[in-house]
């Protein structure tokens, strides 16, 4: 048996497992807490991030994933549950999944905030079956550097992203290609 055909088996075992009666119920438990995970992750994103903050009064909604587990070895997934968060309430609970393909080993967690800064995006959040990141509106990965020059006066793109909290032994922690879904508790 080769290392592909195992590597395949194991991840489909896993998705059974999770998928099960079993799975759900831990999947549920762990969903109960992501509304206070995401709000301290905000209120530490705000007190490193100053931008963060000033964005945070401007944005329509913020989507808030504040653990994300990201693993592979050639084929590689990550997975985590978020929070929309609306005039300072919880206003819809999320998930975003991803999948990657091709030199890559490794296991992280880091999470992320999407400041959706108008109508238009956070409506293509609600219209949308499952958003992908890098289609629909435009998203841009605030740095430490960019940081520094982002204005109320300069904001001119539909959403805004922080990651944050970035551990673990796989470099990076890419957006694209990340489908955010809206889960119906």
């Amino acid at each position: 048996m080769t290392t592909y055909t195992r590597l395949l088996i194991a991840a489909l075992a896993t998705v059974m497992t999770t998928m099960g009666p079993t799975g759900a119920r831990v999947a549920l438990a762990a969903r109960a807490g992501v509304d206070e995970d995401a709000a301290a992750a905000l209120k530490k994103l705000y007190a490193t991030e100053p931008v963060a903050k000033m964005l945070s009064g401007k944005a329509r909604g913020i989507l808030v994933f504040p653990t994300i587990v990201k693993a592979g070895f050639i084929v590689g997934a990550h997975y985590g549950d978020g929070v929309l968060i609306q005039n300072g309430q919880t206003a819809g609970h999320y998930n975003t999944v991803a999948g990657s393909y091709g030199y890559q080993a490794g296991v992280q967690t880091y999470g992320y905030a999407l400041f959706l800064m108008n109508d238009e995006a956070l409506h293509y959040l609600d219209r949308s079956d499952g958003w992908e990141i890098g289609a629909g509106p435009s998203v841009v990965v605030v740095d430490k550097g960019m940081g520094k020059s982002v204005t109320s006066t300069t904001l001119t793109k539909d959403v805004y992203a922080f990651v944050f909290n970035q551990k673990g032994l796989m470099a990076g922690a890419g957006l694209q290609g990340s489908k955010i879904t809206k889960i119906n508790k």
